[in-house]
């Protein structure tokens, strides 16, 4: 016969790991990892000027003396890996 596991138990949500990277600028960078199941909308790429689909795991950047929603910008993550390597293909408004 089969163990029947106990009550469910609903668990809090786990804090999303934060870290604090260097820029193409020079200036730190606070980066949070967005998983695949909660990126439920589209957003644009600084670093390629391409959609990220929802669905897509990516990255949030901001600059850790901001803490403005607004300053905040979804990168695909290859694209945050290799910032040194080009710069944003469009101006942040």
């Amino acid at each position: 016969m089969a163990r029947s596991r106990g009550p469910r138990r609903d668990l809090p949500p786990l804090p999303m790991p934060e870290r604090v990277e260097t820029g193409a600028d020079g200036h730190p960078y606070q980066v949070r990892p967005v998983p695949g199941a909660r990126a439920v909308k589209p957003y644009r790429c600084p670093g390629c000027d391409h959609e990220i689909p929802a669905g897509t795991p990516h990255v949030v950047v901001w600059r850790s003396e901001d803490s403005d929603a607004a300053d905040r910008r979804h990168w695909h993550t290859s694209c945050w890996a290799n910032r040194s390597n080009r710069g944003p293909t469009r101006r942040w408004s």
